[in-house]
């Protein structure tokens, strides 16, 4: 299997300028590597009609080529399925019945985050289980056995954090996004992963699970963000922040590709003639602030 990058976004709307931005730069990573560059939708949740399609079309109008037919989640419910059963096979999961109130409301180690949980359903004796069973159905959580774990990222260096029982499974038998994402990897042979910082928390999480299921732990790279003038995360309530929003204002989708590189620190035009000048080493590490073309 060819080694390879990707992107791999959630068809819940349009991409912005900031889900271009990192479509771009991951593409850039696996192109200047010499691995190919696959697509995932990750459809499991948040999914719009149409959506998948709207963003196809805006990664190709900026350039972006990828190898291969697009992967889907929704298509993958078995693989997951067999993830999770080697997963309890040997004693690493149990049954969750807890609301995200309850997780929310419940004390926590003082070295956790905000929401992580606090093993409330870990130990529950057989009558407590039966009896819950029979007020809501169970969510599927991994059994820890850490506390932490450390990865090791091209842009951060070494990150070490939390890991929790993370769901799994939710109660509605979807299966959870941190276990999607670490089954679709292995079996993509994606041995790089260029995605948003604000995805490295969450990181040693998946880091941890590869290596509990003995998948191969790719290369991270968390890249910058793109915010609004206030500094928080770019979102569609800014203003004009998709292609087709700055299309009616006369800004051309080449136009966003070479505002894009020219943030990167690359020249303007194709992706390819920037390829030739593309350095991870010289790549901005501030967020992006966006004001508009």
């Amino acid at each position: 299997m060819t080694p390879a990058g990707r992107f791999a976004p959630s068809p819940s709307g349009e991409l912005h300028v900031g889900n271009l931005r990192t479509a771009m730069l991951a593409w850039l990573f696996a192109r200047s590597s010499g691995r190919d560059f696959l697509l995932r939708v990750e459809d499991l949740d948040r999914a719009r009609a149409g959506a998948e399609a709207e963003q196809l079309r805006d990664l190709e109008a900026v350039g972006l080529t990828w190898d291969g037919a697009v992967v889907r989640q929704t298509d993958r419910g078995a693989v997951y399925a067999e993830a999770i059963g080697r997963l309890a096979a040997a004693g690493l999961t149990y049954e969750c019945f807890c609301t995200r109130r309850e997780i929310q409301e419940a004390p926590s180690a003082p070295h956790a985050p905000q929401g992580a949980y606090p093993g409330t359903c870990r130990d529950l004796d057989p009558a407590e289980l039966e009896f819950k069973r029979s007020t809501r159905p169970a969510a599927i959580r991994l059994r820890a056995e850490v506390a932490e774990y450390t990865v090791r990222d091209v842009l951060h260096g070494d990150f070490i954090g939390v890991v929790d029982d993370f769901v799994l499974r939710r109660n509605d038998g979807v299966t959870a996004y941190n276990l999607a994402v670490v089954v679709d990897d292995a079996a993509q042979g994606i041995d790089q992963v260029v995605r948003g910082d604000d995805l490295l928390p969450s990181t040693p999480r998946q880091a941890y699970l590869a290596w509990l299921l003995n998948i191969p732990v790719p290369e991270y790279t968390h890249v910058p963000m793109v915010v609004n003038s206030d500094g928080a995360r770019l979102a569609k309530r800014d203003g004009a922040v998709t292609l087709a929003d700055l299309a009616r204002t006369g800004v051309s989708a080449a136009d966003v590709r070479n505002l894009i590189l020219q943030s990167l620190g690359l020249p303007a035009g194709t992706l390819e003639n920037a390829l030739a000048e593309f350095r991870p080493a010289d790549l901005p590490r501030e967020p992006w602030v966006w004001t508009g073309p």
